[in-house]
């Protein structure tokens, strides 16, 4: 969702009139500690969803998909759309929302496996492709470790018959998992909105 800045927001009343709403508490579990077999069960059955500390992702690879996300999404537009294919990997970019609702996407999006990540590096990264494939590659592993290991502690959990039943699935070189890279830039539409109302106020 994407709103107008604070300023905008306390001048229009509706938003003044709207009541806070109260949702549970996403359980927190810390994947490094002994517990976290069980909590991962208990939150999957209680909740459903749980938010997952102490993941043990490097934080080296986080920074450096980061800072080579930032390069990608700082080029101009039609640079980026060179890397948007009819068969929807590589670059996209959307508006969100059918009904009126306003918003702003572009992303990345891979398969996982490395000959797909090699081959979308080449048309995201045309300068540094090694250096992009590495920095997704390094990143998409760990991920799947860290996705492997949660997998298995919740099938050992719930006796589930053999523990990696689903993992396996995820490490297959064929699997159908994929990895998307958000980037939400100022909507064009919401900048223009925020200066007419700019203009309004100091008019009136």
């Amino acid at each position: 969702m994407v709103v107008l800045s604070q300023p905008a927001l306390d001048r229009i009343s509706f938003v003044e009139n709207q009541k806070p709403v109260s949702y549970p508490r996403i359980p927190t579990i810390d994947l490094s500690n002994h517990e976290s077999k069980t909590l991962l069960v208990k939150a999957c059955e209680e909740f459903g969803f749980f938010k997952g500390v102490n993941h043990g992702i490097p934080l080296e690879f986080i920074d450096r998909l980061e800072a080579e996300a930032v390069k990608f999404v700082s080029l101009s537009q039609p640079e980026n759309e060179k890397a948007g294919h009819a068969n929807s990997f590589g670059y996209g970019n959307k508006r969100i929302g059918p009904n009126g609702d306003v918003g702003w996407i572009e992303y990345l999006l891979f398969q996982t496996n490395a000959n797909s990540i090699s081959q979308r590096s080449w048309a995201i990264s045309r300068e540094n492709p090694e250096i992009f494939c590495s920095a997704v590659s390094d990143y998409i592993s760990a991920v799947k470790k860290l996705a492997c290991g949660v997998l298995e502690s919740l099938t050992e959990g719930l006796k589930v018959e053999p523990m990696n039943i689903f993992s396996k699935l995820l490490m297959d070189e064929e699997s159908d998992s994929f990895f998307r890279l958000n980037h939400y830039p100022p909507c064009p539409e919401l900048k223009s909105i925020e200066l007419q109302l700019n203009w309004f106020w100091r008019t009136h």
